[in-house]
């Protein structure tokens, strides 16, 4: 057994790459916390352009060719994780992904090094429940972090985890970088001439990538319903802020010419100041089809001020207080979501002000990154002690 009581613990956290996305946010998010709580953070993955947030954060990044799901690769990795492991004196290894979840728990297994998973999504099961074997790894932790209690009482559920095995960890925003105060007048206006939004009434937006789960279609039908609802007259200007697939832009905007809202509708696949394109929103919409692991778009627009509207399955009751943070609709139903945008673009001044008070007063104390941070090193630090014991 690894001496876990050495005075610089070492915690390996695994996932295929270090690209973009939530994953890869919360990995770094971590990394950096234990390097400040006097721990030793490694990663491994296949490397990416977040790679240079690692090493600015003190943390040690190993390259190794995790982002695959070939099942002849992913046994190889185990090997590769398990050198890795003895060579940097592993602690504990926290996997992130599926398919190097696989191998990072069998490379545990080999050295005696205690594991530990986080549940970042609602993976599909397919048809007739085959990939539930592939998703298990996942629920194989010695505890199971999930991400919302959504999550956890999906994996009770499906993987049959009992609760004492989980904990629920929110995922954690950047409070400092979401926070009005933080964004500049210049970068304002920098965001309203680029996007042309001088001359525009309200301003709603849907963050997130261009896919048709995330629901943009949904909104499109919504902003018709505004539309025949107000006589044909429609002031407000919709973003669709977020990149994806070649053509699906053109897609959306189809769709918005047939439902003759096209001049309401931008897509907008280069944004890089997210806080500043909160700023110049009057409300924020999730319209996902499908429930998802934890709204990370409700909690930053809420952490902003912005009133949000957002579908309710899933999480979304656990971030949104219904008619005092923001509004629910329900999904994929472009005439409730269209009632819940009435109310939203009603607000007078001064309930727009009382709502951005308890939105982001809510947002900060309930899903800032440093408590995210300090909630995950407990969870390394109970399976530690339990180790030690043993």
């Amino acid at each position: 057994m690894n001496d876990v009581s050495q005075s610089k613990r070492t915690v390996l956290q695994v996932l295929p790459s270090l690209v973009s996305g939530g994953v890869e946010r919360g990995t770094i998010d971590v990394a950096a916390a234990l390097v400040r709580a006097g721990w030793r953070a490694l990663v491994v993955s296949e490397g990416g352009p977040l790679v240079r947030e690692l090493d600015r954060a003190g943390a040690e990044h190993i390259v190794l060719p995790l982002n695959t799901k070939n099942p002849k690769r992913v046994k190889e990795n185990i090997a590769r994780i398990a050198e890795v492991i003895r060579a940097e004196k592993v602690s504990l290894v926290h996997a992130r992904s599926r398919a190097p979840g696989w191998s990072a728990r069998e490379a545990a297994k080999e050295t005696n090094v205690p594991f530990v998973t986080t549940f970042h999504g609602i993976y599909s099961l397919g048809p007739f429940g085959l990939k539930k074997f592939y998703n298990r790894v996942m629920a194989d932790g010695e505890i199971v972090i999930a991400v919302s209690n959504f999550v956890r009482e999906h994996i009770m559920e499906n993987y049959k985890v009992p609760s004492e095995r989980i904990r629920v960890i929110h995922r954690g925003i950047d409070t400092l970088g979401y926070d009005e105060k933080n964004v500049t007048s210049t970068r304002l206006i920098q965001v309203a001439q680029k996007w042309r939004l001088q001359e525009a009434g309200q301003v709603i937006m849907l963050p997130g990538r261009l896919t048709a789960l995330k629901g943009h279609d949904v909104l499109i039908d919504a902003l018709a319903e505004l539309k025949r609802r107000r006589g044909g007259t429609l002031d407000v200007r919709c973003l669709m802020v977020g990149q994806g697939a070649p053509g699906f832009a053109d897609r959306i905007m189809s769709h918005a010419v047939s439902r003759r809202v096209d001049g309401h509708v931008q897509v907008i696949q280069d944004c890089n100041d997210m806080p500043a394109a909160y700023m110049v929103t009057d409300v924020a919409v999730v319209a996902s089809t499908r429930p998802e692991a934890f709204g990370r778009v409700i909690a930053e627009a809420q952490a902003m001020g912005r009133p949000v509207v957002a579908c309710s399955h899933g999480p979304t009751a656990e971030i949104i207080e219904p008619g005092v943070t923001g509004w629910m609709f329900t999904a994929s139903d472009p005439v409730s979501l269209a009632d819940a945008l009435e109310r939203a673009l009603s607000l007078s001044r001064e309930e727009r002000a009382a709502l951005a008070k308890r939105a982001s007063e809510r947002a900060r104390a309930l899903f800032n990154k440093d408590e995210m941070c300090a909630k995950t090193l407990a969870v390394y630090e109970e399976v530690l002690a339990k180790h030690m014991v043993s």
